[in-house]
């Protein structure tokens, strides 16, 4: 009998392919149906270290998305690599039906600093992305409320699974899938720069949460039976500060007053942190921000900066406790993994000895005092700018500073991805996402450590870039 070296099997090395030959192959073997291809053509990393990308060529492109904000503490983090190998090493796959010591310490970590923040007992249930773990946080409102409907906000990303889609304002989501029976009512977001009752945020007495809570004045408004006094609806899912929808931050007091309308009405409030979570908007919770405690919290994202993917729900006792939620209620086989515990334990030890607060305060201050000098200098082109933390907004405008301007937005992003800026004779690249509700906003999330002579250096790409992009606007 012959015996075949398994290990010759293992590695065989080839030449490597061109980036145009990958691009064939690309175009015949893998689906468009992600977001690679919102740039043409599609870009090629070779490396990433800190804030920046690395190209082929050795470019830097300095990041100031880093991942949609899943890569916050940095890219290769010498401290959460050095816990993945570990665990690799140790104990690197284990079935989600078992116990190990990194999940259970997660979950008592996060539980127990949500007690010293918000004064509640709550439980942590584990998933492996932030689409899974709103379904997750959905089966729950339904478990515990009975109800299959939930406001959300008008601007609001929550995911792309079905029932994720279902409670994201963009119909684009859902258009090419079908009747989505269980969508949820949109409720317009406290987006002061475009307010949608055309009101000022200085003297409009928080009018937008007045016009929902009318909403319950009579039975005859659709979702409240004054009888039985009970709504229709389930619970409210809210980002603290809006993601995708353009890192819009609301005025001081709006989700205090917004929450008394829900207690008041038995609805619970769901605080999607997928994206905000982690400090990113200058506290561990953005909702901390705003004086409020939510019902059910959903995490994802910067959990493990982006190395394994792992998500949760940290919910109140009475909504997740065993009796209420017993085993089986919802599972994912790579729920609570063992590589993505073991790097969301060590960043919530890091973050406990670090004070990221300070930092991402401080850091985003200077960055939105820069940005807002750019404002003054091009207001032809910048017709808003805000942030909370290191999270920034800014929205590009026409000439006129207000209507927006989709068309020069795209043409910066892509002039940023071409990696020939020149500064300082040395030659680089500046990596931006689009969002906001007309793709017209460049939402700022930069890398934790990134130092002020970067933020700097960020500023300077951007006058380059408006330079070449709309010279007749300067």
């Amino acid at each position: 009998m012959t015996t075949i070296n398994p290990a010759s099997r293992l590695y065989k090395i080839e030449p490597r392919k061109s980036e145009d030959e990958l691009l064939e192959l690309e175009k015949r073997y893998c689906s468009y149906g992600d977001t690679v291809h919102y740039l043409e053509p599609p870009k090629f990393f070779e490396r990433a270290e800190g804030g920046y990308l690395y190209d082929r060529a050795e470019t830097p492109y300095l990041d100031l998305q880093m991942w949609y904000s899943a890569a916050s503490f940095g890219y290769g983090n010498p401290r959460l690599n050095a816990a993945l190998k570990n665990q690799l090493d140790r104990l690197p796959q284990l079935a989600s039906q078992y116990l190990h010591a990194e999940k259970v310490e997660l979950a008592a970590a996060i539980g127990r600093l949500n007690e010293s923040k918000f004064g509640a007992t709550g439980r942590v249930h584990f998933n492996v992305g932030g689409s899974q773990a709103i379904e997750d946080s959905l089966k729950l409102v339904r478990s515990e409320t009975g109800k299959t409907l939930v406001f959300a906000f008008m601007g609001g990303y929550h995911g792309r699974t079905l029932g994720a889609s279902a409670i994201t304002s963009s119909y684009r989501y859902r258009r090419r899938f079908g009747h989505f029976s269980d969508r949820a009512h949109f409720v317009p977001y406290p987006y002061c720069f475009r307010c949608p009752y055309e009101k000022r945020r200085d003297s409009c007495g928080l009018y937008c949460v007045d016009q929902f809570a009318k909403n319950f004045d009579t039975e005859y408004n659709s979702f409240w039976d004054a009888k039985a006094g009970e709504a229709e609806f389930g619970a409210f899912y809210v980002e603290s500060v809006q993601g995708t929808g353009g890192y819009v931050v609301p005025p001081a007091g709006y989700f205090e007053k917004l929450k008394q309308v829900l207690d008041e009405r038995r609805i619970l409030m769901v605080d999607d942190e997928i994206q905000m979570g982690f400090y990113r908007a200058g506290k561990f919770w953005a909702i901390e921000n705003f004086g409020v405690t939510p019902d059910i919290i959903v995490f994802g994202k910067a959990l493990t900066n982006g190395l394994n993917p792992l998500s949760g729900i940290w919910a109140r006792e009475g909504l997740i406790s065993p009796e209420k939620f017993p085993p089986g209620s919802t599972h994912s086989t790579f729920s609570s993994n063992t590589l993505g515990t073991a790097v969301a334990l060590e960043l919530v030890r890091m973050v406990a000895e670090i004070d990221y607060e300070r930092i991402t305060r401080e850091k985003g201050a200077y960055f939105l005092e820069r940005i807002r000098d750019l404002q003054r200098r091009y207001p032809r082109i910048i017709g808003d700018t805000d942030g909370l933390g290191m999270a920034l907004r800014m929205e590009i405008c026409g000439p006129d500073g207000r209507a927006p301007d989709r068309e020069l937005c795209d043409a910066i992003f892509a002039e940023g991805m071409k990696g020939d800026i020149n500064v300082g004779g040395r030659r680089m690249g500046l990596v931006l996402d689009v969002g906001g509700y007309y793709k017209n906003v460049f939402t700022l999330a930069p890398a934790f450590d990134i130092s002020r002579e970067e933020i700097d250096l960020a500023c300077e790409m951007f006058e380059i870039l408006f330079k070449r992009c709309a010279p007749g606007r300067i």
